[in-house]
């Protein structure tokens, strides 16, 4: 990481000392990076050694909350778990928890276009902006709103990973905090026959603020329990020992195969959905009943509350589980896609397929819509055979590169979205040149050009015509193939 070290940060305290930073940056073309908390996964953020970090952490303020028009004013930094609290006490909720709302701020929601586990009811994040205030690659301020005419240029700005301005504040929409909540689980035969009924409750109308749909082996550790914060198992925990995962990793294909047919699929007890509505008196109740009705029509089994009411206990333990994993010498990583209805299964197939032939590979779906769904692919693997002169660390690169080059490359394939809600970043950014088009990677190029003239602004990322310094081999390089 020493590679990767700034030539310095600056924390301004408002828009003004930003936009000073960014017209200085423009006189001595220095190159900037925004910088939130630092939970992105996608090597949006990776600072050379004469790049200035923007941190904004001490941007936090709420500007203004107003109860009657349900909007909020917040400043990029603010964390995202204190923002949530606030809203509580004041009896709204903005229904974004993402799984890193520990980590992140409002910021680098807005850049990365993120999704929070209760999307199905509240959205995504640009579902919830109504107004940023940002500067500009050339250091002006601007204030981008909703418009009755003319272009809106939010979409442009949510979702630009700091390439085209930098976020300083964010309007966004709140909702009532929900007074009850309804809770149910279901199995299925299949992870097929689940989606399958996740399609038709979301094209009924239903808007479930969580329905996520867990494969057969994900399903087994979300029946098993939970991990404690400090990482340790708990009595009965879900996460990936390291005596199981050293077992599952010497020959990934076999075991991916078997647990992905029909013989696996019963043994581990079928894929899981859990479904939760929220909302104010009756409501959540009536629509969890015509839910119900539906889904025990779709080859379901009801497995009561349990599972749904365990899942929002725990819901943020995931970000607790990995550490033991990287302790025993081996790694894991998470991949999201995304494609209409129509799409999914290919996708679905194709990305498995190209992960487990080098990683041991499990998959749940959420953030549905009623024109299609997310995949979110967790892996693990271990170090590749190959020259004994080449360390541990060295053959585990060799695994991970081909395995996200594969993945990469079917997803574009079968005609899926290679991010749903963590950005492309450096690591994805090779690829989008087969997703985008080459007039979509020209207007891309060229909005970066019309914000940033001098090009200073998070340089080299989102850009599918740069080098990727993420990983020096197949993850950033092969991948344009």
């Amino acid at each position: 990481m020493a590679a990767h070290r700034p030539a310095g940060i600056v924390w301004p305290t408002s828009t003004e000392e930003v936009a000073r930073i960014v017209r200085w940056a423009n006189e001595t073309e220095t190159p900037i990076v925004p910088f939130g908390a630092g939970s992105g996964v996608c090597a949006g953020v990776l600072p050379s050694e004469n790049m200035i970090v923007v941190d904004l952490k001490r941007m936090a303020k709420i500007r203004r909350l107003d109860g009657p028009a349900f909007t909020l004013d917040v400043e990029a930094g603010h964390m995202g778990l204190p923002l949530e609290e606030e809203l509580e006490r004041k009896g709204f909720t903005l229904g974004h928890f993402p799984s890193s709302i520990l980590c992140s701020t409002v910021g680098g929601w807005v850049a990365a276009r993120s999704a929070g586990q209760c999307s199905g009811k509240y959205g995504k994040i640009e579902d919830m902006v109504l107004a940023l205030e940002c500067v500009t690659g050339a250091g002006e301020i601007v204030n981008l709103r909703h418009r009755t005419s003319g272009p809106n240029l939010i979409p442009l700005v949510v979702g630009s990973e700091g390439t085209l301005a930098i976020v300083t504040s964010a309007t966004l929409r709140i909702h009532v905090a929900p007074k009850t909540r309804a809770f149910a689980a279901y199995s299925f035969p299949t992870t097929k026959h689940g989606w399958e009924a996740m399609r038709a409750m979301f094209q009924a109308g239903l808007r479930p603020a969580v329905a996520r749909l867990y494969d057969p082996f994900d399903a087994m550790l979300a029946r098993r329990g939970s991990v404690k914060k400090d990482g340790a198992d708990s009595g009965n925990t879900p996460g990936l020992g390291a005596a199981m995962l050293r077992s599952f990793l010497r020959r990934p294909g076999t075991i991916n195969e078997l647990l992905e047919g029909s013989i696996g699929s019963k043994m581990l007890g079928g894929s899981l959905l859990v479904v939760i509505f929220e909302g104010e008196g009756s409501v959540p109740e009536r629509d969890q009943e015509r839910a119900h009705e539906l889904l025990m029509g779709m080859r379901a089994k009801y497995e009561g509350e349990g599972p749904a009411r365990k899942w929002l206990l725990h819901r943020y333990s995931v970000s607790y589980r990995q550490a033991p994993v990287f302790a025993s010498g081996l790694f894991s990583d998470t991949m999201e896609v995304a494609a209409p209805w129509s799409k999914l299964e290919g996708l679905y197939d194709a990305v498995r397929r190209a992960l487990g032939a080098h990683v041991f590979v499990m998959a749940h779906l959420s953030h549905a819509y009623p024109d299609g769904c997310c995949i979110y692919f967790s892996f693990a693997g271990t170090a590749a055979k190959g020259d004994e002169s080449e360390s541990w660390d060295e053959r585990c690169e060799i695994t991970y590169d081909r395995a996200w080059r594969d993945a990469l490359a079917a997803a574009v394939e079968a005609g899926g979205t290679l991010a749903h809600h963590h950005g492309a970043g450096r690591s994805k950014a090779p690829r989008l040149m087969r997703e985008l088009g080459e007039g979509g990677v020209e207007t891309t190029l060229a909005l970066m050009r019309a914000f940033d003239p001098k090009g200073i602004l998070n340089p080299g990322n989102l850009r599918p015509d740069a080098p990727s310094p993420y990983v020096p081999d197949a993850h950033a390089t092969q991948v344009t193939a």
